[in-house]
């Protein structure tokens, strides 16, 4: 009788300690999904409410030609804004659309900022437009003013007929220019797309033609110049370029 008291005993406890187990793992669970609520919560309020991730600076860099204040005010990014929700799409729009500007970068750097990366252009030759010097980069795009042609750089004279078409072609003729080459042209006549020379700074003149294969052009004016002196070298065939008015 006590033997089987005792049996009932431990099957009872054993029944006991397994509903606990079951009822602790369900508690468990409880607990974690109440954590994880809890963090969840935290975050948002950190996130979309809380001064802590609020802009309170915006950095600029990469620029030489537009000032950290121009930047700013064009991106116009809102202090105090909650970070998380500043228009970053916005702000790259608004700043790339500034004729300096070849590409740019706007991200947030996490508590507080947004920085703006800036690349700005490159001018590669100098063009009078309206009584004024203006740089022109590789793409043909006018971004700049100068007070003066700078040295080495070659000047751009295009034709009444010369439109933006033409000035591009002759940002690509200058870009593929060594620049052994680029620092003893005087400037680039531009009359049509194809019909672009270059007068050098000793009066000799080169006929290009078209951008179309500038870079063998350079290649082959160069070895031409060097080998036969002339005062008018045509490359706008590279394949069959032509000399005339030899001298010597």
């Amino acid at each position: 009788m006590e033997q089987d008291e005792r049996t009932a005993l431990r099957t009872r406890r054993r029944f006991a300690r397994r509903q606990w187990a079951r009822r602790w793992m369900s508690l468990r669970y409880a607990v974690a999904a109440l954590a994880l609520l809890a963090v969840l919560a935290t975050s948002v309020y950190l996130v979309f409410f809380s001064t802590t991730l609020q802009v309170r600076k915006v950095a600029v860099a990469g620029n030489e030609l537009l000032s950290d204040a121009k930047v700013r005010r064009i991106a116009d990014v809102p202090l105090g804004e909650q970070l998380a929700l500043v228009d970053l799409a916005r702000a790259d729009a608004r700043v790339g659309a500034l004729a300096e500007v070849a590409s740019v970068d706007v991200t947030r750097t996490w508590p507080d900022g947004v920085r703006i990366e800036v690349v700005e252009r490159t001018a590669v030759a100098v063009v009078e437009l309206d009584g004024r010097l203006r740089g022109l980069d590789a793409d043909g795009v006018v971004f700049r003013d100068y007070r003066s042609v700078p040295q080495g750089m070659p000047l751009i004279r295009s034709g009444a007929a010369a439109g933006t078409d033409a000035l591009r072609e002759a940002a690509t003729v200058v870009s593929a220019l060594p620049e052994d080459l680029a620092t003893r042209v005087d400037h680039v006549e531009v009359a049509t797309v194809d019909q672009i020379t270059l007068v050098m700074r000793d009066q000799r003149q080169v006929l290009w033609g078209s951008a179309e294969e500038s870079e063998l052009k350079a290649q082959v004016i160069d070895a031409l110049m060097t080998a036969q002196q002339a005062r008018v070298y045509d490359v706008s065939v590279p394949g069959n370029p032509t000399v005339r008015e030899p001298v010597g």
